[in-house]
Order: structure tokens, then C-alpha cells, then sequence
């Protein structure tokens, strides 16, 4: 080989090892040009993240924006939010005072036991009730069930007072009734199924809709604050009579049997 063939070659090897050289850097350039893009990407991202799990969680929940909610009333209620619910016979000339939370375990036992006596005693125009609902045990055991039944059993309401009781009476029931601590009544489909063992809400549509779309939630918000704002009373079952609790045998609880739950009655009703 000459020697211009021979330094020809070695320009020719060095202007391709050259062009190999600038082809390596910009890929490298790219690549990492690329990283960066996706690390700020990634960090975006991530603060994106963080940014959005921090909104949602000062979003307030559904019972919070509920207090917001326009106030409705259910039928064959009266007083100041639609919070007086007196059901009996017009004529009659006490009211018995009834507190309760529908999670209550000693309630669901009060009505079970006693239940039917009240029913039979104010369809005989012995006294009226005045049904006052707590959802303190929503706060004490955490969770909404006391809240979404008494809903529930406004929209009952706003069927008939026959309709609220029977199904008062099935939510308590020893069949669905649930444990304390089992927030079962937040389920508006386990409501639902309940209040189809009642003749009047059984497949009712406009029933199962307010239920579904919380229609008398705000009412129930409403509703335990008469409760909370009631500092004679501290827990459930409650009875009252003419501003004084009705009691059992031991003189301090809600009586739990038929019989002390009789003399407690006659006793305030010749008062």
C-alpha cells in the first residue's frame, strides 16, 4: 500500500471514529436528557399525589356537607326542622317522652320486650309518644349507622306514623337488629331489606329512593341535636313523662319488662 493510500485510510478511520464518537454522545445526551424529563415527571407526579390525597382528605365527608343540605322535612312532623314526632290519638292527654338510638343494644332489647305494649297503649288512646332520635353511639363506636337509619326511618316517616312504627319495630327486631359494634345500618340495601317486612315500605319506590338518596339526612342531623341539646337525658332508653323519667325496679334505668314498665306508666299517668 502507498504511503497516501496508507495516511488515506487513517483519515478515513479517524473521521468515522469520530462521526462513532458524536453519535455515542448525542444518544447519551438523550438518554439522559429523557432521565431528568422523567425524574421531573415523577416528582410532579408525586406531588401531584400528595397534593390530591391532601384535598380529598379535607374534603368534608357526606354527613358533614349533609349539615349544608337543604332541610326536608318528613310528612306528619311538626315543630322548629320538623324535629317534633308525635304519633297517637289527639285527644289523649299525656305524651310519652321516648328517646333512642337506633345502634342501641339496650334499646333493641326495650323494644322487643315492651315495643307492643306502647303500640297497643297509644292506638288506645292511653298516651301519645314523642319519638326523639340519638346518634351518639355513631361517634362513641365510630361510624353512621345511627345516623342512616334515623334517615331511613324519617323516610318511613313521611309514608304514615303506622309505617314509622312497624318499622321502628323491624329495625330493632332480633333478627336484624345488629351487635353494637357492627355499623350495619350504614348499608342503605340492608335498610331497604328490612323495610320490606313492612306492608307499607315493602317494594315502596319513593321509599327506597329517599333512603338511597339521603333525602332526610339533614333531618336527621337535626333530630340528634334535639337529643345532644337535651341535658336531662344521657343515654338510651330514655322515658319521660311531664319533664320526669319513667324508671324501673332499681329507680335510675328505663324499665325493661312489661310489668315495671306498667307501673311506670300508670304511676305518671295519675300525676
Amino acid at each position: 500500500m502507498s504511503k497516501r493510500n496508507s495516511q488515506a485510510a487513517k483519515t478515513a478511520a479517524r473521521e468515522r471514529l469520530r462521526v462513532e464518537r458524536e453519535r455515542q454522545a448525542k444518544k447519551a445526551k438523550a438518554k439522559r436528557q429523557l432521565v431528568v424529563a422523567l425524574s421531573v415527571v415523577g416528582v410532579l407526579a408525586a406531588a401531584g399525589g400528595i397534593g390530591y390525597a391532601v384535598v380529598q382528605a379535607n374534603q368534608p365527608d357526606h354527613w358533614e356537607s349533609a349539615k349544608d343540605a337543604k332541610l326536608v322535612k318528613p310528612a306528619n312532623t311538626s315543630g322548629e326542622n320538623g324535629t317534633t314526632v308525635v304519633i297517637g290519638e289527639p285527644e289523649a292527654k299525656k305524651t310519652l317522652e321516648l328517646y333512642e338510638d337506633l345502634r342501641c343494644p339496650v334499646c333493641a332489647s326495650f323494644e322487643q320486650t315492651v315495643g307492643k305494649t306502647i303500640e297497643k297503649d297509644v292506638e288506645d288512646g292511653k298516651y301519645k309518644i314523642r319519638f326523639i332520635g340519638a346518634s351518639f353511639l355513631d361517634r362513641s363506636m365510630t361510624g353512621e349507622g345511627s345516623k342512616n337509619a334515623l334517615s331511613a326511618l324519617g323516610a318511613a316517616l313521611n309514608v304514615s306514623p303506622e309505617a314509622f312504627l312497624a318499622y321502628k319495630s323491624a329495625l330493632y327486631s332480633a333478627e336484624y337488629h345488629p351487635e353494637e359494634t357492627d355499623d350495619k345500618f350504614k348499608d342503605d340495601a340492608y335498610l331497604i331489606k328490612i323495610a320490606d317486612t313492612v306492608d307499607a315500605l315493602e317494594n315502596n319506590k319513593e321509599f327506597q329512593s329517599a333512603v338511597e338518596d339521603g333525602t332526610y339526612d339533614r333531618w336527621a342531623l337535626e333530630m340528634s341535636d334535639v337529643f345532644d341539646n337535651n341535658e336531662d337525658v344521657q343515654g338510651t332508653p330514655t322515658l319521660m313523662m311531664d319533664g320526669k323519667k319513667l324508671t324501673g325496679s332499681d329507680g335510675q334505668n328505663a324499665p325493661m319488662t312489661v310489668d315495671e314498665f306498667n307501673k311506670a306508666v300508670d304511676a305518671a299517668l295519675k300525676a
